[in-house]
Order: structure tokens, then C-alpha cells, then sequence
């Protein structure tokens, strides 16, 4: 069905995803068929018919764990458009499986979940293996020519950066820890305009088709992302760096620590890029920076 629309996963971005279309249908009066694709539990369900802004979305509560390939493509094979936002939680080997799903379900368009690091860049063997599942996808949907997919590079998800556990930006501590180098940057975009940018990229005209497209929220150095968060809690915060040594020692100590794994691979290149090269930028889509989402989702909370 043309304009027809499934988005898997009810997370963060799924989430993110859901509204956008919600928003873009009711600024340019489309007509659109939405679904979202849920683990089959009751309370999953119920919990998603809270956003009452939805209640015109189809669910489909489908186990993708549990699923056969065969099983997933008959779902997928209802829809014009599959949207994955569910991310490395849910297992190693499952974006190409959803992956072999939508190519066998015989899908017109793709949006694999790829909201991150520049994979084609980074490579394969880096410190965090699962990034080369997302290559695996890559060259599944760069072999075929039947189903047409895009790409939506975001960076990191602005959330994580403020993730104590990440350790980054610690609020409890007062530090902003750098990962290699302070010149080093960083892209970051919100969830919000994950979902905002990922929906104007695919409703662009001339259409989009097999193309990865970079996003940003917001490029900047360790050092510009200290400033900015010393500028939003108007207090100072030790700066240490954690040199690519340091985080390889941590590494090799600990190798099942899955945040010694994204430390040591967001020291690489290809975790950022610059505005200019933006989709957003060129089209003068504006987006929301570190300093606005801090005061936003922190500052407002703890006031």
C-alpha cells in the first residue's frame, strides 16, 4: 500500500519516528496509513495506547525474537515503508534478520536501524563488534536492487552523552571526561529530530533512494561540549582526558564492558562529521544542540 507506513520498536526513537509522521501528515493533510510494530504483551500495548495522539496507529504485536524470517516478511510485506528502530538491545544477529525479512517480504523502501556512527568508515573489527552487524546489513541491501533503502546517519544520540554510566559528563561529579583528544568532536542528534529529519528525508523530492544521509543536531569538539555544559548548570567542571592508551588498558582489563567498547570506538573519525555536510543544514531544517536539549530534558527536571 503507497503511503503506508511501519515503524518496529516503540522506544526512544520509535517513539520519535511515530510523532514526526503524526506531524507531517497533519502540517501537509496526507493521507497516510501508520503502524507500529510491538512485542505482543499486554502491558507493551497498554502502555503505547497511553500516547493518545496514536490512537489511529495499527498495532502489530508481533515477537521478533520468536518469529521466523517468513513470518516477519508476511507483516512486513503489508507496507509500502519499514522504518527499524530497535537497536542493539534486542540481539546479536537481528537487524539482518529483520534485514532478510523485508528483502524477502519484497518491501518498496527500508530504513535500517543505522541512526549512528559512519560504519562504512569505521570498518569492521573496532572496538565494538556490533557495529560490524550493521555493515552485515549494508552489504545485504547494497546487493540487491528490489527493495530501495536509505540510510539516516545521526552520530551519538545526544541522551547518551549525559549517560552516567558512559561517563562523559558526569553531573554527579561535576567532569567532563574527553575520549582521546579534546579536539576530537563529536556528532550528536536528539531522538526528536532522529525522527523529524529521518521523516523529511524520506518524503524529499526528489526522492531519496539508496543513500546514506548524514544528520546532525550539533557537531562539537571535547572541548566545545565541556564549555556547553558548564554554560547550562553555570558551574565549572573538571576536564580529564581519557587518552586512547588509557582507554584501550580499560579495554583490554574489561572487554565485556560494553561502555569501554563505545569509548574506544568514538575516538574514531568516523563518529563525527561536519554541519556543512548535513542534510538538515543544506535545507535549513533546524535542529536542537547540546546547550538546548541539557536545559530542555536536565535543567527543567531538576528545577
Amino acid at each position: 500500500m503507497k503511503n503506508s507506513f511501519l515503524v518496529i520498536g516503540t522506544g526512544e526513537v520509535g517513539l520519535s519516528m511515530l510523532q514526526a509522521l503524526h506531524d507531517y501528515q497533519d502540517v501537509y493533510q496526507l493521507d497516510l496509513t501508520v503502524a507500529a510494530l510491538v512485542r505482543p504483551s499486554g502491558a507493551v500495548i497498554q502502555d503505547f495506547k497511553q500516547h493518545t495522539q496514536f490512537r489511529n496507529v495499527k498495532l502489530e504485536a508481533v515477537d521478533l525474537l520468536t518469529s521466523e524470517v517468513t513470518e516477519l516478511a508476511e507483516v512486513f510485506g503489508r507496507y509500502d515503508t519499514i522504518i527499524c528502530c530497535s537497536g542493539f538491545s534486542i540481539g546479536k544477529g537481528m537487524q539482518i534478520k529483520i534485514t532478510e525479512a523485508v528483502l524477502q517480504a519484497g518491501v518498496r523502501r527500508y530504513v535500517p536501524w543505522q541512526f549512528g556512527a559512519d560504519y562504512d568508515q569505521i570498518g569492521r573489527g573496532s572496538a565494538q563488534p556490533v557495529f560490524d552487524e550493521q555493515l552485515d546489513v549494508r552489504d545485504l541491501l547494497r546487493a540487491q536492487d528490489r527493495t530501495q533503502w536509505v540510510i539516516v546517519s545521526t552520530g551519538m544520540i545526544t541522551s547518551f552523552l549525559f549517560r552516567e554510566d558512559f561517563g562523559v559528563i558526569s553531573l554527579e561529579n561535576k567532569v567532563v571526561h574527553a575520549l582521546g583528544d579534546w579536539n576530537h568532536s563529536l556528532t550528536l542528534t536528539c531522538c526528536e529530530d532522529i525522527g523529524k529529519l529521518t521523516i523529511e528525508v524520506l518524503f524529499h523530492q526528489p526522492e531519496i533512494v539508496n543513500e546514506v544521509v548524514f544528520v546532525s543536531g550539533e557537531t562539537a569538539t571535547f572541548t566545545q561540549i565541556a564549555e556547553e555544559v558548564e554554560a547550562v548548570f553555570n558551574t565549572t567542571f573538571e576536564r580529564i582526558l581519557w587518552s586512547k592508551a588509557h582507554l584501550s588498558s580499560a579495554l583490554e582489563q574489561r572487554p565485556d564492558d560494553v561502555f569501554n567498547k563505545y569509548r574506544m570506538v568514538f575516538t574514531h573519525p568516523g563518529v563525527t562529521w561536519p554541519m556543512e555536510k548535513t542534510f538538515n543544514y543544506q535545507w535549513r531544517i533546524p535542529t536542537i544542540g547540546i546547550r538546548e536539549w541539557a536545559k530542555t530534558n536536565i535543567l527543567t527536571l531538576q528545577s
